[in-house]
């Protein structure tokens, strides 16, 4: 059984300390977020309204700030929040790219790539914590990519502008538009640089994995803490050095 560190009181909640909490004001704009990743999917396949479906993508994608902001300035960062928020993520791009895929307007190995990297981090995130007890935290290239994934399918979702296209590529790779000298919405560009680095995300998450895997080989004892069950102690009492 794991031993119980101990931690400061005014720590937790903090993004080093997280809580146990459940029912806080970021975990429910967690929640709501992805509820609307669904509702939008389902309004944009079915054909019920583009416009009344990109409001609502565009609410859930563009709140994806809020509830971290809320949650690390009222000191209610959470575990449940930490696990969530990456989800939620992955869930409004599998949505947006589920959806222009199904209506033809993204190509295929965009989907197939993103859902392929998220498959690889789900399985070496399984590998890790059988070894490392503390999540690995999310990191900035990720949340770049997030950015400019869910911005591109924002501006794919309305269709406009549309732009001449580059000729980076012969005009017979179809799969790459606007990169084969064809025209095509602005959203499109954001994408591929959402696929560059979500592409990078997935080599620094992998050193990262390795990384937390060998020190938990080394170092067996850091892993017997508890980092989801800490002790809470007083501002005033003295904290062991072995602790």
């Amino acid at each position: 059984m794991g031993l119980r560190k101990k931690i400061k009181k005014e720590l937790i909640g903090t993004s080093d300390y997280p809580s146990n909490k459940i029912f806080t004001i970021s975990n429910f704009i967690t929640f709501i977020r992805l509820i609307l990743t669904f509702v939008f999917l389902y309004l944009f396949v079915t054909d019920y309204n583009r416009y009344v479906a990109l409001v609502i993508y565009a609410v859930a994608a563009s709140t994806d700030w809020l509830d971290g902001q809320i949650a690390r300035a009222t000191k209610t960062v959470s575990w449940l929040g930490k696990m969530m928020d990456p989800i939620v993520d992955r869930a409004l791009l599998f949505t947006g790219v589920v959806g222009l895929v199904a209506r033809a307007e993204l190509p295929l190995w965009v989907c197939a790539l993103i859902i392929g990297r998220d498959v690889y981090l789900g399985l070496g995130n399984l590998i890790v914590r059988r070894y490392h007890r503390r999540p690995i935290d999310v990191v900035y290239t990720g949340k770049a990519a997030t950015a400019f994934l869910m911005a591109g399918f924002s501006l794919m979702l309305f269709g406009l502008p549309v732009l001449d296209g580059l000729s980076f590529l012969p005009a017979s790779f179809s799969s790459f538009p606007g990169l084969n000298g064809t025209p095509a919405p602005m959203g499109i560009f954001f994408v591929y640089l959402g696929v560059v680095f979500s592409m990078i995300t997935g080599v620094i998450y992998t050193y990262k994995g390795v990384k937390a895997i060998r020190h938990a080989l080394d170092h067996p004892e850091d892993e017997k803490a508890d980092f989801l069950n800490p002790e809470i102690i007083e501002s005033d009492e003295q904290v062991s050095p072995e602790h």
